[in-house]
């Protein structure tokens, strides 16, 4: 199995998808969008061979291809699938056919729309998307990553200019231009890494190579040159993500586009910023990496607190949902940088729970606003009376998006802050805090929104419709299998990050026991409940 390219299949799919979809004649949109669901779905059955034929306990990269691209620069087509990568593809292929349904009336108000290839686009884009994500995901050259980085801005700007709210090309060019500066930067630095292993040889762009050189300390840049390329790669990473203070085109970008493409930047696109961290900034400058941890810890908590806030006094609902994923993506970078295995592992399968809790929600309020026509808050009340089934899994997209125990973002917020607290305590303790104020804006957001009386037309709501229940259930029975059984996520996640964890020698702090004050010494634990030296 490992000597057939599947990870090429795996990205290529989508990509002819795409163009077979352009193809179709313009009249045929459902053809089209037909088509673009059935290569989502190809793509999904495919992830999940690689997952089955994955063994947790092998290599570190599995399903390796490599091929010669430009060996003038030493770059090539190298791709290679490592647990982290895997769920992250899983959760790709999952979610890409549940946005083609949710959106599957997208873009019909547009004008000509049975005579032009609205649809056709749309899908296409979607798919373009997902191909090149897919290929962020595997790339084991670093010139291969870029590129295709770099390149999934051009179908995410479509996707949020062609479609969408009054402000879309406004939130589309500032998406662009937030996103091509950090990219910018992050060129830079790459030719500025080739020339670093170029020095006394030839360069490479080999990322294995480059990592066990620089495992070894055989780099032989300056300590302050290695800082600066850190700096670079994690400044385009941190506006992907993004990190406070760089997150202030997600919200316009969020709200102006259709829900399905929004769910798209945040639980996928995203993601590829924070998976990049993990991959990259750590395991090519391990130690300036810990250089810059506190810090990076610092701006993560900052935008914990930050969104969660902002998100209470939000009256936009979108707007709201958008904020709550600033500070969701704090937590994942905190845990990054807290270096541990606990932490990394729970920032890894918070980047899967995000992705599936944030689908939810927005997908919902999507659904809700549709029928609606507003995104203001204070336009609705009661809607639980007429539309139950629409309330409830709200309220448990809800519930999930606060980590409530029992649903998957508990598990993976935990662990973020059980790794981080040995590290960090300060910031642990800030970060929980912020656990309250996540209380606060989903559940007053429910009781405006779903609770009281029927406000004026809102008695007209409809319920959710079979397509829109196909989109739903999946997610919320996700939410509920990987919160109460997380282990086969976990068994594929933890290898890979004890992995980087030794490629960048760190290793868990040692727990601390507290000291009996009257005399130091360690206090153990009495029969009956108390201590005693």
């Amino acid at each position: 199995m490992n000597n057939f390219p599947w990870l090429t299949v795996l990205w290529v799919l989508p990509m002819v998808g795409a163009g077979v979809v352009l193809a179709v004649p313009a009249r045929r949109r459902h053809l089209a969008k037909s088509i673009a669901l059935g290569v989502a779905i190809a793509v999904l059955v495919l992830a999940g061979g690689l997952a089955i034929g994955f063994d947790a306990g092998g290599a570190q990269y599995q399903f390796v291809e490599s091929h010669s691209w430009i060996p003038a620069f030493g770059t090539g087509y190298t791709l290679g699938l490592d647990g982290i990568a895997l769920v992250l593809v899983l959760l790709t292929a999952v979610l890409v056919p549940l946005l083609l349904l949710a959106g599957w009336n997208d873009g019909q108000d547009a004008p000509d729309y049975t005579q032009r290839r609205v649809a056709h686009t749309y899908v296409a884009l979607i798919l373009m998307v997902e191909a090149m994500v897919l290929v962020s995901f595997t790339a084991l050259d670093i010139l291969l990553f870029y590129v295709f980085f770099e390149a999934m801005l051009i179908p995410m700007y479509f996707l949020i200019g062609g479609f969408g709210g009054a402000r879309r090309s406004y939130a589309a060019v500032k998406f662009l231009l937030y996103n091509l500066f950090g990219g910018l930067i992050m060129l830079a630095a790459v030719i500025g890494l080739y020339v670093v292993t170029a020095d006394g040889g030839t360069g490479t762009f080999d990322f294995r190579e480059v990592v066990a050189a620089a495992s070894a300390g055989e780099l032989g840049a300056d300590p302050a040159v290695l800082n600066a390329l850190f700096l670079g790669f994690m400044f385009a990473f941190a506006v992907k993500a993004p990190l406070w203070p760089f997150h202030s085109w997600l919200p316009d970008a969020a709200v102006e586009a259709t829900p399905a493409s929004a769910v798209l930047m945040m639980a996928v696109v995203d993601k590829v910023g924070t998976f990049a961290m993990l991959r990259y900034c750590l395991q090519l400058f391990p130690e300036a990496s810990a250089t810059f941890a506190p810090l990076i810890a610092t701006l993560a908590v900052i935008g914990i607190l930050y969104g969660a806030v902002l998100a209470i006094g939000q009256t936009d609902m979108m707007r709201l949902i958008a904020y709550t994923s600033i500070s969701h993506f704090g937590f994942i970078i905190l845990g990054i940088f807290a270096m541990t295995s606990q932490g990394q592992a729970g920032s890894t399968l918070y980047m899967v729970n995000h992705g599936i809790s944030t689908a939810a929600l927005f997908l919902i309020a999507g659904f809700l606003i549709s029928r609606r026509g507003t995104r203001l808050i204070d336009a609705y009340g009661g809607v639980q009376k007429v539309a139950p089934v629409l309330a409830g899994t709200f309220l448990v997209a809800g519930l999930a998006t606060l980590s409530l125990p029992g649903l998957a973002p508990f598990v993976s917020e935990f662990l973020v802050l059980v790794g981080t607290y040995p590290r960090y305590q300060v910031a642990a303790v800030f970060a929980a805090g912020a656990l309250v104020l996540s209380a606060v804006y989903v559940l007053w957001l429910y009781q405006r929104v779903m609770t009281g009386p029927i406000t004026e037309d809102n008695e007209k709501v409809r319920d959710l419709v079979p397509r829109e229940l196909a989109v739903v259930a999946p997610l919320i029975a996700l939410l509920i299998i990987l919160g109460v059984y997380p282990k086969p996520a976990l068994d594929v996640i933890t290898p890979a990050v004890g992995q980087i964890l030794t490629t960048i020698d760190r290793q868990d702090p040692a727990p601390t026991v507290p000291t009996d004050p009257r005399s130091g010494s360690v206090a153990e634990q009495a029969p009956d409940g108390g201590t005693h030296p």
